[in-house]
């Protein structure tokens, strides 16, 4: 896929690897919508973009709500009158033993972020993106491919994502392509700092620092790009996380056991 002259929607674009995405997509000659629910952080990273020479629009949506989803998808047809691209970056995590929560209510957010939210996107904007033989990116989780202690709501809304989009490869076949970026520890972004604990609300720190073996946000923009540009459907980011499906076939429980592991494991950094 050839990236100049395209049109991509990147939501949770207001930081992290949503803002870095967008800025590098412009750098490649595509022109960005940036979408999340904090204007004033999306004009940020739009007047950067605009500022630098790209081209860019800062559209504030709640993709829980599928009103502004469709507004969302109007104001890109509405401004460039195409869509090339749709990035599912929106996300929330969590990190707390399922048995030690006191409420669950906040799994129908994850429930309503990860997957829904994506849902409302992609019903939105498909027709668009199969006239222009489009693609949908998931920044998604090794955590979609397998359990993971401590992420019981998390890894669920991911599971559910990788089957729907599965699914739609499936339908939409030779109309639309899509890549899943399934992702590790990424460091410099704040899904971490705001993920929920066992008390419901979201952490104002990090749980847990990321260790040597984390990726470095440019690094794993980098590797999503040349994903994109190659047509693949899948990107493990670290390479490692290829290995999930083969120990999930054949070595299960040593999977279980490094998962387990890597959550309890003290950080160094």
């Amino acid at each position: 896929m050839l990236l100049k002259e395209k049109v991509f929607i990147v939501t949770g674009a207001s930081s992290g690897i949503g803002e870095e995405l967008c800025k590098q997509l412009s750098a490649s000659g595509s022109t960005v919508v940036c979408a999340a629910r904090r204007l004033d952080e999306l004009e940020r990273v739009s007047d950067i973009i605009n500022s630098s020479g790209g081209k860019s629009i800062a559209v504030q949506t709640d993709i829980t709500i599928i009103e502004q989803c469709n507004r969302m998808i109007e104001k890109t047809i509405e401004t460039f009158g195409q869509i090339d691209g749709l990035v599912l970056n929106a996300g929330v995590s969590m990190w707390a033993r399922f048995e030690d929560i006191a409420d669950i209510s906040f799994f129908k957010d994850l429930i309503n972020t990860n997957y829904l939210g994506a849902v409302n996107c992609v019903h939105a904007a498909l027709p668009y993106l199969k006239k222009s033989n489009g693609k949908i990116i998931s920044c998604s989780t090794g955590q979609a491919l397998m359990g993971f202690p401590s992420h019981s709501g998390y890894a669920a809304s991911k599971h559910a994502l990788h089957g729907f989009l599965s699914t739609l490869a499936i339908e939409n076949k030779n109309e639309i392509t899509i890549l899943e970026a399934i992702l590790g520890w990424i460091r410099d972004t704040n899904l971490r700092g705001n993920a929920f604990g066992a008390d419901g609300k979201k952490h104002s720190r990090p749980p847990k620092k990321h260790t040597k073996e984390s990726v470095g946000l440019n690094n794993c923009v980098e590797r999503i790009l040349t994903a994109m540009k190659n047509d693949w459907r899948t990107v493990y980011i670290p390479r490692k996380l290829r290995l999930i499906p083969f120990y999930k076939a054949f070595w299960r429980w040593y999977l279980e056991y490094r998962a387990d592991r890597v959550v309890k494991k003290p950080a160094k950094g």
